[in-house]
């Protein structure tokens, strides 16, 4: 993600970017000069606002749309905007009274689908919660070749579940190199969870043949995911984005938002990052490494449990979205999902 500072654009051109994207936010037409003369409440001639126009679009901020004389804002215009435009607006205390009143610590399921459901009510957009990330231990793992370059990971956790899943390595793994490998984890490892393993085996994998460490790491990574059990997030309000018209007009767009739903791993991706991060983070279009359109965007924040970060609170919705309104919806919301989970 390329971040942008005011250097790179003088007063005046800063002045008129922010206004084109707040009347562009607003109302969902590309903005003229004529428009920009009269709210962006400098004393300049039209040609003079062309111009700086015309620069925004070389550096690739703005763009004009076919069918108009008005410019729109692109993914690294908002970029810019959000970096180093954006003023947040304080909660509307309606808005905060909605949160403290929905997110009451009694069953942390419940607490987080309340935290979905209001992100989405509250913003009209689709809002999605990760579940928090429990350490599980395992018992006992198998490695089962089941083809060229795919393997199946049986694991055993330490309360008795038997769950799976298929590994695609880099490596055509002989069988007896998988029984090693499960070995070493088996004898080694058991009763730890796989986070646990992960962190202790990062000097040994160094050590172990460069084939053997990319299954080991394979393993791990699903392994923890595994073990997490259930869902690993929620999400509320998908079909606000149907209702949506930068979104909704291209039906193409929508396939590939609901494709991203559908692709659960994309997602996941996404709200891992965001866990690693501090506070509200924002996403526009691909800029994540997610495969989302370039006219979605979104908002993510970590919630903690006990002073530990645990998950993430997110909204997504178009490029197209009040930033100032629902940057501090996420960050309240998780402050007080952190509140409510922590007092359970």
């Amino acid at each position: 993600m390329r971040v942008y500072n005011e250097s790179m654009l003088d007063k005046r051109a800063q002045i008129l970017l922010k206004t084109l994207i707040e009347r562009y936010i607003s109302e969902g037409e590309p903005v003229g000069s004529r428009t920009l003369s009269k709210h962006a409440g400098l004393d300049l001639s039209p040609a003079t606002i062309r111009n700086v126009m015309s620069d925004l679009e070389e550096l690739g901020f703005i763009a004009s749309p076919h069918t108009s004389a008005g410019r729109v804002p692109t993914p690294a215009g908002y970029r810019f905007f959000i970096d180093t435009l954006l003023v947040v607006r304080q909660l509307q205390s309606q808005d905060l009274h909605t949160i403290e009143g929905q997110l009451h610590p009694d069953n942390p399921q419940r607490v987080i689908q309340s935290a979905s459901l209001l992100l989405s009510q509250l913003t009209q957009f689709a809002g999605v919660v990760m579940t928090p990330r429990r350490a599980v231990s395992f018992k006992h793992i198998e490695f089962l070749k089941l083809s060229e370059k795919r393997v199946l990971l049986i694991v055993v956790t330490a309360d008795g579940d038997v769950q799976n899943r298929v590994l695609f390595t880099e490596v055509d793994y002989r069988p007896s190199e998988l029984i090693e490998a499960a070995n070493y984890l088996n004898q080694n490892w058991a009763g730890h969870s796989f986070e646990d393993v992960r962190t202790r085996l990062q000097s040994e994998l160094r050590e172990l043949s460069r084939d053997m460490s990319g299954l080991m790491n394979a393993a791990l990574e699903a392994g923890s995911a595994l073990a997490e059990g259930g869902e690993q997030y929620v999400i509320s309000g998908e079909r606000n984005l149907f209702a949506v018209r930068d979104l909704s007009q291209d039906m193409g767009r929508l396939k590939q938002l609901l494709e991203m739903f559908e692709r659960k791993t994309s997602l996941i991706k996404l709200l891992d990052l965001s866990l690693r991060g501090q506070g509200v983070q924002i996403f526009i279009g691909g800029e994540s490494g997610v495969s989302a359109p370039d006219d979605v965007s979104v908002v993510t924040s970590p919630y903690k449990v006990d002073g530990e970060v645990v998950g993430t609170v997110g909204v997504i919705g178009p490029t197209r979205m009040a930033y100032d309104r629902v940057i501090p919806i996420v960050d309240v919301t998780a402050k007080l999902l952190s509140s409510a989970l922590s007092h359970h």
